[in-house]
């Protein structure tokens, strides 16, 4: 069921701009807004067009998706002078698919409530690739009624959603897919150090592991890239820092104690500490290979 043909989205990063890529493709009208306008120039030649702040884009669209960079972020693009809720009326749907807190995603939904608006908090797991070739995940959090009438539009960039329940639902499943990945990066890190301090044919090893028990996602999505040294961002070492510390606070909210978890926080905060918080997440190779050359032995 189609909800409209209009769409507004803000923020055009990494991820947003390919979502926006695949909502054209598929027709749709759709409005931008990034704090850069630069970063939506490619999308504006596509025929995406203008808004100069997102009260603008909320006023023009009835759906609005946002997926911007930290809470903070969130809070300004909802809350602030120019943000959503200045324009939102009871006829509008927002999404956010930034991985945010659950206790700012159910502050969203409870606005939204008052005002009769829809909110989903909608976080996504696979990183660019994931969003350019339209197979991300979605995990979503709100009442069925409004997923039902976004899940359409969810299909055209996604492989797997679903409704995980009640608000903020959406940013805790969030949290448990980065509290497993952050286990498989250091995982796979280690194994290319291991193996290469063996003397072992890297491309052999990848190739016999990733086809047993050891086969995971990081290894055969950001192995291959550190092999190319190719550490450009498919998702920042700075963004993966705030959704490990947004996890590590929800799980001692639930008296938990994620011990592996804890220790790949503060991996990444020295390799972001090293400069080099803007590479991908497969940058952390560089804490054991500093040049992120392998090592002659």
């Amino acid at each position: 069921m189609r909800v409209t043909k209009k769409i507004g989205f803000i923020g055009t990063g990494v991820m947003g701009a390919s979502i926006v890529k695949h909502l054209l493709a598929a027709d749709y009208s759709v409005t931008v807004y990034n704090r850069t306008k630069s970063k939506a120039d490619e999308l504006i030649s596509l025929g995406a067009k203008w808004a100069d702040t997102p009260a603008e884009v909320t006023e023009k669209n009835e759906l609005v998706f946002t997926i911007v960079g930290y809470p903070q972020d969130v809070e300004e693009t909802y809350f602030g002078e120019n943000g959503i809720f200045k324009t939102a009326t009871e006829n509008h749907i927002l999404v956010d698919m930034t991985t945010s807190t659950p206790t700012l995603a159910q502050k969203l939904y409870e606005e939204g409530n008052k005002r009769g608006i829809k909110v989903l908090d909608a976080p996504v797991s696979g990183g660019d690739l994931g969003a350019k070739n339209g197979t991300l995940t979605v995990m979503v959090g709100g009442d069925e009624s409004t997923y039902e009438k976004v899940k359409p539009f969810f299909d055209l960039f996604s492989a797997k959603v679903n409704l995980q329940g009640k608000a903020g639902s959406g940013q805790h499943t969030k949290m448990a897919n980065q509290i497993m990945i952050a286990g498989t990066m250091t995982g796979m890190a280690e194994l290319l150090v291991y193996a290469n301090a063996a003397n072992l044919d890297l491309e052999k090893v990848l190739d016999t592991v990733g086809g047993g028990s050891a086969q995971n996602w990081s290894l055969a999505n950001y192995a291959p890239r550190i092999l190319k040294e190719d550490y450009t961002a498919g998702f920042f070492v700075k963004h993966f820092i705030k959704d490990l510390k947004i996890a590590l606070d929800e799980a001692e909210k639930m008296s938990l104690d994620l011990p592996a978890t804890r220790q790949a926080k503060e991996l990444y905060e020295d390799l972001a500490q090293n400069g080099f918080e803007n590479d991908g997440t497969q940058a952390i190779i560089k804490l054991w290979w500093p040049e992120g050359q392998r090592p002659n032995n």
